[in-house]
């Protein structure tokens, strides 16, 4: 059991920065709480420098060093203009090859998208009309909302079971009310899912796949965190590449796996059923991603693998210490570990903190985690905290909560 020093700060200096079985130092023990204060991105600039932030995904880590090199190279040529080629998917093909045994990624069924909801938007656009439902599976990514809504798309929900994984009763359900007065649907798919970390398997894509043919429902993949599996035991199985999902679209990046979310650029792909789909999507949408993005996730997916492995492994170290956190200083807290993202979804029901437990925690432990409300049904009483940092912040975090209940 993981004890925690008695009184005073858990932040102190970092002690050693083991490295795994590439050679690779781990990159969650690189940067002190100082330098990452330096940042001045979203995550370190909302609030208050006495506040913890493990809330938006951002990971405190410095970057791949392949990709320091690529937009280094980049800028000392100017080579800032626009994107060309097909590089960005040739690289994420060989990623998926040799990653997930994925071989069919079809380089001519693809199109760059500036980021991966901008790509979710493009995608709803070519399989519903304004006023068509949009099914989604709460808790879920809260932008799914946002977007669908801002898009004049309804949302119905499908919510995950006890268990956090999808209902499939319930799914079919919510496909066959969806398509009931005979018009179009769309099914959001979150994979691997956010904020749960769970992992689909081939088995319950497959009856996906199946469900949404069997109504006419589209199913439309986000798996930007599919290079983010932790857990040694799990593997990330892309929509595409299970049976019946021809007529499927999916969008990935290198975003979430090599902390670029500052550097736009996504990639949408079709099924062999969805490529007439894919092709009518408006020739003016490639032009928004950043061309120094694409260099940036091209060199990521093609020589940044060990970076991304000492990642994962620093990732399911600290999933293990929270779990260990969690059960010493805040045993109240459900929490199932999750297999992917580097995001844990805490159910603090049990503490009587109200609807919105990250307020609490924000206002008395000066911890910032995000706000269980606007991830849909199923989402009051949690928080999503972020566990993409070092050891040594993570505990002081949970310090910092529990302290908060007194």
């Amino acid at each position: 059991m993981f004890t925690p020093p008695v009184g005073g700060s858990y932040l102190g200096p970092m002690t050693s920065t083991p490295r795994d079985q590439s050679g690779e130092t781990n990159p969650l023990h690189a940067l002190t709480l100082d330098e990452l204060r330096r940042r001045t991105s979203m995550k370190w600039r909302t609030h208050p420098e006495d506040v913890l932030p493990l809330w938006v995904a951002e990971m405190d880590v410095p970057l791949a060093r392949p990709v320091v090199r690529a937009v280094t190279q980049a800028m000392e040529l100017g080579d800032t203009g626009y994107p060309f080629g097909t590089a960005y998917t040739e690289a994420l093909a060989a990623f998926a090859g040799k990653r997930w045994g994925w071989d069919d990624l079809a380089v001519e069924r693809t199109a760059i998208v500036p980021d991966v909801m901008l790509g979710v938007v493009e995608m709803l656009k070519l399989v519903t009309e304004p006023g068509d439902p949009v099914i989604v599976n709460p808790p879920v990514y809260p932008p799914f909302y946002a977007f669908v809504t801002h898009m004049d798309r309804r949302v119905v929900e499908a919510p995950l079971d006890p268990g956090l994984r999808i209902d499939l009763g319930v799914l079919e359900e919510a496909f066959r009310r969806a398509v009931a007065g005979g018009g179009r649907a769309a099914y959001l798919l979150c994979n691997p899912h956010n904020p749960t970390g769970t992992v689909h398997t081939a088995d319950e894509l497959a009856a996906v796949a199946a469900l949404a043919e069997r109504h006419g429902v589209r199913v439309v993949a986000d798996e930007i965190h599919a290079p983010v599996v932790t857990a040694p035991d799990a593997r990330f199985v892309p929509y595409l590449s299970v049976p019946g999902a021809e007529r499927g679209l999916a969008l990935m990046s290198a975003s979430k796996g090599w902390n670029l979310a500052g550097l736009k650029a996504a990639l949408a792909l079709a099924g062999p059923g969805a490529a007439a789909d894919l092709a009518r999507m408006p020739e003016e949408v490639g032009h928004g991603p950043s061309h120094i993005g694409v260099l940036a996730h091209t060199a990521a997916l093609r020589d940044g693998t060990a970076w991304l492995d000492a990642v994962l492994a620093g990732l399911d170290e600290n999933r293990r210490l929270l779990t260990g956190l969690l059960a010493e200083r805040l045993p109240g807290v459900v929490h199932r570990p999750g297999e992917a993202t580097y995001l844990a979804w805490l159910d603090c029901r049990a503490l009587d903190l109200g609807d919105d437990p990250a307020e609490v925690f924000l206002d008395r432990g000066r911890v910032a985690l995000s706000s269980g409300i606007p991830f849909g049904s199923g989402g009051a009483g949690h928080v999503r905290l972020n566990l993409a940092t070092s050891p040594e912040v993570l505990t002081e975090a949970v310090g910092r909560m529990a302290a908060a209940l007194r």
